[in-house]
C-alpha cells in the first residue's frame, strides 16, 4: 500500500503509538527514573551543527563500510533488543529487513526467536549475551550461537538492576495467560488496536514472553522474568571474568556500554575487538551523559586499537553522520526499528533503514563529501564543552573534541 510508507522515524513512532496497546508502546519509550539520560541521548545531537560546502560535491556518494569484518551497505546496524512483542514475526522479520538493506543484525539472548532462525534470515548476525548464570551456562549459549553461524559476539554491560523504573514504564506481565489477556483486553478492544490483535490472531498464539536463546540442555525455554531473575542474581563480572569470556569466543568480540576512557582501555587489554559507547538507551543509570558526548573521548583513547561503535538517540541520517564524524565506525539503532516494525512489520523496518540511508546520503551531499569514510570532526560545528571525558586520569572532564 502506498500510504504505508513513512518519511521519518518520528512518523514511524507516531504510527507505532497509534497501533500498539499503550502498555507495549510505553515499554518501548520508557527510560530509567526521570528520563534524563534518555532525553539527553536525543537532545545532544541537536547541539552539534554542520559545516557545509556549496561546491565540489561528487555526483555519487558511497555509504558502504566494513564493521568487525562484515561488509555493510550503510553504517547502521540493528542493536539487540529483548522480547519484541510489537509484531509476531519479531527478530526474524528484523533480520530479513536488515539483510535486504545489506546490514548486520544484533540478536539479544533475551530475544523471542531462536538464534538458528535469525541467522538463517540474516547470516550477518551478531549474538548478544549478558553475564548471566554459571560459566557452564554461558559457554553453552556461546557454543549454540557458534554452531548457528553467528559472526560475532556482543557483551552487554550497560544494564544493571534498577528498581527506580518510574519514567513511564508499565508493568510487564510474566506470561500471556488467560488472566493476563483478559486484563489487557480493554486496552485493545476499547482503544481500537485491532490491527495489533489481528497480527497475532493469524498466528493463533498470543505474544510470547519466553526467551529461547537462554534455554539450557534438557530444559524448556525460560520466561523473560525467569531469565531476568537469573541475570539479576548473578554477581557482576570482573575484568578477569570478561577476559575468560573473551577466551571462549574466537571471533569479533564487542563490549557494549562503555562510556569511560579507563574502561575502554581495559576492554582493549582483555582482547575486545570492538566497543559500543552506550547508555542502554537511557534504561540504566539515569544521569549518565549522552552516549554521543562520551564518544569522542573514547575514540581518542582507543580508536586506533579497536573499532568504536555508538548507540543511543539516533533518529535521523544526520545523527548517523555526526557520530561518524566524531569517530564511530557505525551506529546501532533500537527504538527506531522497533517503531518501524510496529508500524508495518518487516517493510516498516526496511522503511526506517531507507529513511536513515537517505538522510546520510543527503547530509554527505550538503558536506560535499563522496563517502562516509571521509567524515571528520572538521565537518561539524561542536560547541565548547560538548564532550564528556569520563574516567580520565585527572577525573571526569568537560571538553571540546578538536
Amino acid at each position: 500500500m502506498a500510504d504505508a510508507w513513512f518519511e521519518s522515524v518520528k512518523e514511524a513512532e507516531r504510527r507505532a503509538r497509534k497501533r500498539l496497546p499503550l502498555s507495549v508502546y510505553k515499554a518501548l519509550v520508557a527510560g530509567s527514573e526521570r528520563g534524563q539520560t534518555l532525553n539527553q541521548n536525543i537532545n545532544a545531537f541537536g547541539e552539534l551543527g554542520f559545516a557545509p560546502r556549496v561546491a565540489g560535491a561528487p555526483q555519487e556518494r558511497a555509504l558502504s563500510t566494513t564493521v568487525l569484518g562484515q561488509d555493510l551497505a550503510l553504517p547502521v546496524m540493528i542493536s539487540p533488543t529483548g522480547v519484541q512483542a510489537v509484531h509476531p514475526d519479531g527478530e526474524v522479520a528484523v533480520a530479513r529487513a536488515a539483510a535486504s538493506r545489506g546490514t548486520a543484525m544484533g540478536l539479544s539472548s533475551f530475544g523471542s526467536k531462536p538464534v538458528e532462525e535469525v541467522v538463517d534470515a540474516n547470516p550477518q548476525t551478531f549474538f548478544q549475551i549478558y553475564w548471566s548464570g554459571s560459566r557452564d551456562a554461558m559457554t553453552h549459549r556461546l557454543d549454540r550461537a557458534k554452531r548457528a553461524g553467528a559472526v560475532g559476539l556482543i557483551v552487554t554491560l550497560d544494564w544493571s538492576f534498577s528498581h527506580s523504573r518510574d519514567w513511564g514504564s508499565p508493568k510487564i506481565p510474566t506470561a500471556m495467560d488467560l488472566r493476563t489477556m483478559a486484563r489487557h483486553a480493554p486496552e485493545i478492544l476499547l482503544h481500537g488496536k485491532w490491527r495489533y490483535l489481528m497480527d497475532y490472531a493469524r498466528t493463533l498464539r498470543p505474544p510470547q514472553l519466553s526467551v529461547p536463546n537462554m534455554t539450557l540442555p534438557g530444559e524448556r525455554a525460560p520466561g523473560f522474568f525467569d531469565a531476568y531473575g537469573e541475570w539479576m542474581q548473578t554477581p557482576r563480572p570482573t575484568w578477569e571474568d570478561l577476559r575468560w569470556l573473551r577466551e571462549q569466543w574466537d571471533g569479533p568480540f564487542v563490549i557494549k556500554g562503555i562510556c569511560r576512557v579507563d574502561e575502554a582501555r581495559r576492554a582493549v587489554d582483555i582482547g575486545a575487538t570492538g566497543i559500543s559507547v552506550s547508555t542502554h538507551g537511557g534504561n540504566n543509570l539515569d544521569g549518565t551523559p549522552a552516549a554521543i558526548r562520551a564518544l569522542p573521548a573514547v575514540v581518542d583513547a582507543v580508536g586506533d586499537q579497536v573499532e568504536v561503535l555508538m548507540d543511543g538517540g539516533v533518529r535521523r541520517g544526520g545523527d548517523v553522520v555526526k557520530a561518524l564524524a566524531l569517530g564511530a565506525r557505525a551506529v546501532l539503532i533500537g527504538r527506531a526499528y522497533l517503531w518501524g516494525m510496529a508500524a508495518n512489520g518487516q517493510a516498516g523496518v526496511e522503511n526506517v533503514l531507507d529513511v536513515l540511508r537517505n538522510g546520510i546520503d543527503s547530509t554527505l551531499q550538503g558536506l560535499a563529501l563522496g563517502s562516509v569514510r571521509e567524515l571528520r570532526r572538521q565537518d561539524l560545528v561542536i560547541p565548547d564543552g560538548f564532550g564528556r571525558r569520563l574516567g580520565a586520569e585527572n577525573g571526569n572532564e568537560t571538553y571540546t573534541p578538536r
